[in-house]
């Protein structure tokens, strides 16, 4: 239920458009022999790349149980740790990939609410005036609500989506019964007929008929929480049938009143059911973007973890789900763009063409991930991985090249918006990379520090400090202030790194290193993986029994905040050097990220110069 809900609900709301789309093209002849031919690309579509390549291949390349496009960049760069060229590139391949992540959350809950919306056209075209605001008003109500957490709203999902796909079964049965001759495009000979006979419009159709895969991704990227086996039944048994019976009806309807073209999921509905059907297609775009906002959140927290971002006001709706969070500025950001995009496009067919470019480039990053993932990881032989792989990238491939016809017509868009975080993600690790080369070209080595400083050691003080440092083994510059102003030392000294991992989860087992300095001094290494919630103080409590325990009460915790400063050097380029340098001001306060006590800590600040 809970897959059917949350994994589903993206593709589930295709039908509001992707049939409309390709036939009011204007680009194929309106014929028996087309609508038989499109019908059966539509379903060896859904065949191909999600019962197929999805289901059936890409959710076996599981990251210690979690998927989506982060958790594959990370299982194929390990793979390949011994090629660094290699690993560089499918790191930037990957990375960009994400990015569009952002693109498609914008265009889809604007595509599917819009969609849903377009439905009191076919009420009355009084209504038409009244699509994008009230469009832009449910958009409000959803971002509004987040803050509240998704642990509430969640638990209806799954049981509205599985209404969503009963409804849609039940229209398409009711024109399938009317005129059944239309399952004979079930047979892919019609595709092939099709493709054959109108091989440029076919080629030109694939922009629109990509659109009845939209979140197929989401199958891989909710592997983590629900597993392979309920996605997998939720597919087979609810989700392929409904979406099957309803494109089937729409074409049965289309061969019987060719004037529904204009929107035949709705004219599919007796009169009485217009307004029921609205109102559900509404939930259900609703629940298909929810899910996308919550990836959002997710996908950003991961991104941060892995250190190509600064970090951001994380707040936890929820004291049981650590996975339940909140995002201020993505939330408000994604808004302020949907809210563009509708008012830019204005209707759910304008949106389709800014819809597919970047869908299609993250199922290609996706097929060439997996080959890595297969080829050096599992180590299946090379002709194995390139007969697995090869034909999923031509089909991808194809869908891709289609969707670049649409590049002027709105497929900028998602791009931009891919570009705009590819650049924010690109420019803060190089900063990263640059801020800790001038920090080690500066660092004192510790233990040569410590064995001076104990020759004639400064008065100890009662309490214990925790100093956080970038890098295991340095002098932290929060320590050589406070000997300078403060001239006392604490009884109990901890250098503690935080060190993030391109692995989902760091067991409890591999949490600390630990090493003796001598002099109630001692090195910690925190190990978290990207999808770990970091909790300083909580790691500090596996100290106990290893001859450093903490109290609460008698712990500060000693932070160095530095203060960025640009400079015409062989760094970055001016203007990125000033963008990294805004963004590292900007940053949430480390001590909130990593969950230390407000009361107990200690920040000094420097500045360094890049």
């Amino acid at each position: 239920m809970g897959a059917i809900g949350v994994v589903y609900g993206d593709i589930g709301t295709s039908v509001l458009y992707a049939v409309k789309e390709v036939f009011g093209s204007g680009h194929v002849a309106f014929t028996p022999g087309n609508v038989y031919g499109i019908l059966s690309i539509f379903f060896w579509t859904l065949t191909f790349i999600v019962s197929i390549k999805y289901v059936s291949l890409v959710l076996r390349a599981d990251n210690n149980g979690e998927g989506g496009l982060i958790a594959m960049l990370a299982l194929a760069s390990q793979s390949v740790i011994d090629r660094p060229r290699l690993r560089r590139v499918l790191l930037v391949v990957g990375i960009f990939g994400t990015c569009l992540f952002y693109g498609d959350g914008v265009i889809t809950p604007a595509i599917t609410v819009l969609g849903a919306m377009e439905g009191l056209e076919v009420i009355s075209p009084k209504f038409t005036r009244y699509v994008v605001p009230f469009t832009l008003l449910v958009m409000l109500s959803l971002f509004w609500v987040q803050r509240r957490g998704t642990g509430s709203i969640g638990r209806f999902f799954g049981p509205i989506t599985l209404v969503w796909f009963a409804a849609i079964a039940v229209l398409g049965v009711t024109h399938i019964v009317d005129n059944p001759v239309i399952l004979k495009a079930l047979s892919p000979h019609y595709a092939v007929a099709f493709i054959w006979g109108n091989p440029g419009t076919a080629f030109i159709l694939l922009g629109a008929v990509v659109l009845c895969v939209t979140g197929a991704e989401a199958l891989y990227a909710d592997l983590g929480h629900f597993g392979k086996k309920p996605i997998r039944l939720a597919w087979f048994f609810v989700v392929m049938p409904s979406l099957t019976l309803n494109y089937f009806g729409q074409g049965a309807l289309l061969l019987a009143k060719p004037e529904a073209v204009k929107n035949p999921f709705f004219m599919m509905a007796p009169d009485w059911a217009l307004i029921p059907m609205v109102v559900l297609a509404t939930a259900a775009a609703v629940i298909a973007s929810q899910a996308l906002i919550t990836g959002a959140f997710s996908v950003t927290r991961q991104v941060i973890q892995l250190g190509y971002l600064p970090r951001l006001d994380i707040q936890h709706t929820s004291v049981r789900d650590t996975g339940q969070i909140y995002l201020p500025l993505v939330n408000w950001g994604l808004f302020v763009v949907i809210v563009l995009a509708v008012v830019m496009f204005r209707s759910s067919s304008n949106l389709a063409a800014a819809y597919g470019i970047a869908v299609t480039t993250d199922m290609l990053i996706t097929t060439m991930l997996t080959f890595f993932v297969i080829r050096y990881s599992w180590k299946y032989p090379l002709w194995l991985c390139l007969a697995a792989t090869s034909l999923f990238f031509a089909v991808d491939f194809a869908f891709f090249a289609s969707n670049l016809l649409k590049l002027f017509e709105g497929g900028w868009f998602p791009l931009v918006i891919g570009g705009g975080v590819f650049i924010l993600m690109s420019t803060w690790k190089d900063g990263r990379r640059l801020l800790n080369e001038k920090l080690r070209a500066d660092a004192i080595d510790l233990n040569s520090f410590l064995e001076a400083v104990f020759v004639s050691p400064p008065t100890r003080v009662a309490g214990t400090a925790v100093f956080l440092t970038s890098e295991p083994g340095t002098v932290p510059n929060a320590l050589l202030h406070n000997l300078k102003h403060n001239k006392v030392l604490h009884e109990i000294n901890l250098f503690v790194t935080v060190r993030n991992h391109e692995i989902p989860w760091v067991g409890l087992d591999k949490r600390l290193e630990i090493e003796s300095l001598g002099h109630d001094c001692w090195q910690v290494v925190i190990n978290y993986g990207f999808k770990n919630n970091p909790d300083v103080p909580r790691a500090l409590q596996q100290l106990k029994g290893h001859g450093c325990e903490l109290d609460a009460m008698t712990t500060s915790y000693f932070l160095s905040r530095d203060i960025v400063i640009p400079t015409i050097s062989s760094g970055m380029a001016q203007w990125r050097e000033k963008l990294f340098a805004q963004m590292h001001h900007n940053a949430s306060a480390a001590a909130e990220f990593l969950q230390l006590p407000n009361n107990a800590v200690v920040e000094l600040g420097s500045k360094i110069e890049i």
